[in-house]
């Protein structure tokens, strides 16, 4: 099953806006830009209702060549996670 496309989305919110195609395609690139350059420098970005993105370090650790059993050192690194909103999460997958 796949998502929407990002002419898609470009289409649905202009649609849903009353705007052209090129002004929301505009709004969706600028919000992409935005969001990778204050996570980069905050360490967060946060998507009031959806969710944040954020910037977190991993430890150096010691893992296993799954091939040859054999340990191996992981190096420390830096990852982006996203954290879906409470608000989010309770709308797509309520609690039974």
């Amino acid at each position: 099953m796949a998502g929407m496309t990002n002419n898609q989305i470009v289409r649905h919110m202009a649609e849903k806006l009353e705007m052209n195609n090129k002004t929301a395609a505009a709004f969706l690139e600028n919000l992409a830009e935005t969001a990778i350059k204050e996570t980069k420098k905050n360490g967060v970005f946060i998507i009031p209702g959806l969710g944040r993105l954020v910037k977190s370090n991993r430890k150096a650790r010691m893992g296993r060549n799954p091939q040859t059993g054999e340990p191996i050192k992981i190096a420390a690194k830096t990852v982006v996670k996203f954290r879906v909103a409470k608000a989010a999460k309770d709308s797509i997958a309520p609690k039974k």
